[in-house]
């Protein structure tokens, strides 16, 4: 806006501004334009924010509904023992860690487009073989490809929304879309709970219905997706010419580089130089801890609360509430910590409620308390997740560190899903589970401790660059798309 006003006092003292009348045309158009903005970045919300959650609400769901089937007869069936039924948990999580950065870097090369529905695809039809399988064996090569299948998918569509939304708009997002974890876990027990009354139709157990009708959802959304995703802003054909402007505006003006523009950052170096940053490093043991935590509860909650005194159907259903307030607060927390821009003391908070639940679940010896303390562990530790995913993608650039970051932070939390599946499948008995709840009782302090020192470094490195920019006394660079995040112009988010 030109000024030309200057300010003086009224007879009350208090300051105003006397300037021309373009200043009140310029204040309007300025006022327009944030509104056309607003409704924009909502038309991105229908566009491109319910594909991306339906595809890792589906992943969670096709994943994690092995705990459901699991005490509707799938282990009994398939005469498993504790042993085995976590080491068929290790592979499909060693089959992710495996595929993570490979697939993720390939993304900006095929496009998400069909790589993303590919996956889809491919693991919905892995999931209905499920169904089918009659040995143990037969479970473990399904869990493996499932794995295999999956990999890569949440760093992928965090690099898709982050190539979608200015930083400050993204953790709100990534919110919405890692809620679809806690609504798929609440969602698998209401679903169980239906399906297991097809118990005999075709001659199958009710557990293998569950896998083939879940299976064939995924593969049937996997297909619609080759419509309904676009690999960028600019080639989504829901938007006009000048609404994709707009969004290349905003996203150039924040230093984001679309998938399509030539980068010439894409190089070994910044891949390489990914793996020393002290945010990337702390963050990622975040993850560890929080992925331990996470895990073991997606795979084993129906077990912990069918050892709570629970059976049958009432266990699928009681370990649907714990998840439904999950989803609600991680969206609620997300919004205000996109709006102060806070995602270590996100984190923070979370770790602290979690740990709070683990300490009455392990200090109390009463079913119904402990029951209650799930209201607190569940919720404490799905919330973590967001602001870590976030936070990692905020600090990263330019898109070759952002899409490495984004994949190591998943193979940080899948080394520690390992830890879980034995922790609270093999090592520590029901109904107690005392090791396991020790160790995550000890992982929520960790991660608080992780937070605190990446709020410290960044803190640090924000200060230094202000001092730099102070010194250099000069004015930022024209553009600062694909801007480095080592650069003085590149502020992080605490």
């Amino acid at each position: 806006m030109s000024v030309s006003s200057e300010p003086t006092k009224d007879s009350g003292g208090i300051l105003e501004l006397k300037g021309s009348s373009s200043d009140y045309a310029d204040t309007e158009a300025s006022h327009e334009q944030s509104k056309a903005t607003a409704a924009l970045w909502t038309k991105m919300d229908l566009v491109v924010l319910p594909v991306v959650t339906m595809i890792y609400f589906l992943s969670s769901l096709d994943r994690s509904n092995v705990g459901n089937a699991r005490i509707a007869g799938l282990q009994k069936e398939l005469k498993m023992s504790d042993t085995e039924y976590s080491i068929a948990l290790t592979v499909t999580t060693i089959a992710l860690l495996v595929t993570d950065i490979p697939l993720n870097v390939l993304v900006k090369t095929i496009g998400p487009r069909f790589m993303v529905s590919g996956m889809v695809i491919l693991w919905g039809i892995t999931c209905t073989l499920q169904g089918v399988v009659t040995s143990y064996a037969g479970l473990v090569v399904a869990r493996l490809f499932l794995g295999l299948f999956e990999g890569g998918l949440l760093p992928a569509i965090t690099l898709y929304l982050s190539s979608f939304y200015p930083r400050r708009l993204l953790q709100l997002r990534v919110a919405i879309m890692f809620s679809a974890t806690s609504i798929a876990s609440a969602f698998s027990g209401l679903l169980a709970a239906a399906i297991l009354n097809m118990e005999g139709v075709g001659g199958k157990p009710g557990w293998a219905w569950l896998f083939i009708l879940e299976g064939l959802f995924t593969v049937l959304f996997g297909i619609a997706c080759l419509w309904l995703l676009a690999n960028t802003p600019n080639t989504s054909p829901f938007f006009t010419p000048a609404e994709k402007q707009l969004i290349m505006r905003a996203l150039h003006e924040d230093g984001i580089i679309s998938g399509e523009e030539k980068d010439h950052s894409y190089n070994k170096a910044n891949f390489w130089s990914t793996f020393i940053r002290p945010h990337v490093i702390l963050v990622m043991i975040a993850g560890f801890l929080n992925g331990s935590t996470l895990s073991g509860l997606a795979y084993f909650l129906p077990s912990i609360v069918a050892g709570l005194g629970y059976k049958g159907t009432k266990a699928q259903l009681m370990s649907v509430p714990p998840f439904a307030v999950s989803a609600v607060l991680s969206i609620i927390t997300a919004f205000l910590s996109d709006r102060f821009g806070s995602r270590g003391i996100t984190a923070i908070f979370f770790a602290t409620v979690a740990l709070a639940g683990f300490s009455v679940f392990y200090a109390s010896f009463v079913n119904d308390v402990r029951y209650g303390a799930l209201f607190l562990l569940v919720p404490g530790t799905y919330c973590i997740g967001p602001p870590l995913g976030t936070w990692m993608a905020n600090n990263s650039a330019p898109l070759i560190r952002r899409a490495t970051a984004l994949a190591l932070l998943p193979i940080a939390t899948n080394v520690g899903a390992i830890l879980s599946t034995w922790l609270l499948g093999a090592i520590s008995p029901a109904p107690r589970y005392t090791s396991a709840t020790i160790t995550l009782l000890v992982f929520q302090i960790g991660i608080i401790l992780a937070a605190g020192a990446n709020i410290a470094w960044l803190s640090y490195e924000n200060r230094r660059k202000a001092r730099a920019r102070l010194a250099a006394g000069s004015v930022p660079p024209a553009s600062v798309v694909g801007e480095n995040d080592n650069s003085i112009w590149f502020e992080h988010v605490l």
